[in-house]
């Protein structure tokens, strides 16, 4: 049995675009809906849904017939959780609020066994080496392990340089909302301001060698983040989508107010 690879990881080191979805809803049934619509990527949130590595299991088995690859956005960067993560055979993980290049460093180690790293050694019982089944995986899993690191704060854009600079770290994921609230600009993710440090950002990260992503639900903005040289950008998110669609329905059959 051969060692999954890793399409997204493979796309972003030959710079090609990858458009994504956000994906909220954490059911596998709507997992696999939303596979089959045509996105590169679906980024499973685990931090502002209530999934939990249970529920992300279900998700990724729902994926895995389809050519969309998963993301996986865990809520912090504990290292005990990155494990049950990779053992269940995430291969993309996006870390969020990364501030330093210490930080960036560790959740690196978390993905790597030792020598190189921390990650415990558990494969026998992991979906991920197929239960021992890929024949090499302790020696090539890392090959295929994607580390995205998640800038939401001033002082992680403070810290961009080094921090992209990490030696393991794949990518650098900007949260607009987030930083615009470290900036004192809560709700206004849109204000000139916060689209100048972005912009320089993705710059910075691209100066670095390696490649920038952002989320934003504004069809504009989006081709604006990849022109600046983004290449994974998620360009909507289920729950706004089926809000929007929902109320544009039920709007067409209300009675004039």
């Amino acid at each position: 049995m051969q060692l999954p690879q890793n399409s997204l990881k493979r796309a972003l080191r030959s710079g090609q675009t990858q458009i994504g979805l956000w994906h909220g809803l954490f059911h596998p049934y709507v997992t696999e809906l939303l596979a089959g619509t045509g996105f590169d990527w679906l980024c499973l949130d685990a931090e502002h849904s209530p999934s939990d590595h249970h529920n992300l299991l279900a998700q990724l088995q729902a994926i895995a017939a389809y050519p969309v690859a998963p993301v996986v956005r865990a809520v912090s960067d504990d290292v005990s959780l990155i494990k049950q993560y990779l053992d269940i055979g995430v291969q993309t993980l996006l870390i969020p609020m990364v501030e330093s290049a210490a930080q960036a460093a560790r959740i690196v180690a978390a993905t790597r066994y030792p020598p190189r790293g921390i990650r415990g050694v558990g494969a026998a019982l992991a979906r991920a080496s197929r239960w021992n089944q890929v024949p090499d995986y302790l020696q090539r899993c890392e090959e295929e392990i994607c580390v995205l690191v998640q800038i939401e704060s001033v002082t992680g854009v403070q810290n961009l340089g080094a921090i992209a600079n990490t030696e393991g770290v794949d990518g650098v994921f900007f949260g607009p909302s987030d930083l615009a609230a470290s900036m004192g600009l809560l709700g206004k993710a849109g204000d000139a301001r916060v689209q100048q440090t972005i912009v320089e950002s993705i710059a910075t990260v691209r100066a670095a060698g390696k490649a920038a992503g952002i989320l934003t639900g504004d069809t504009d903005l989006a081709r604006k983040y990849i022109e600046q040289g983004a290449t994974f950008v998620a360009v909507g998110l289920d729950t706004n989508l089926l809000v929007r669609s929902a109320t544009e329905l039920a709007k067409k059959f209300r009675p004039p107010q």
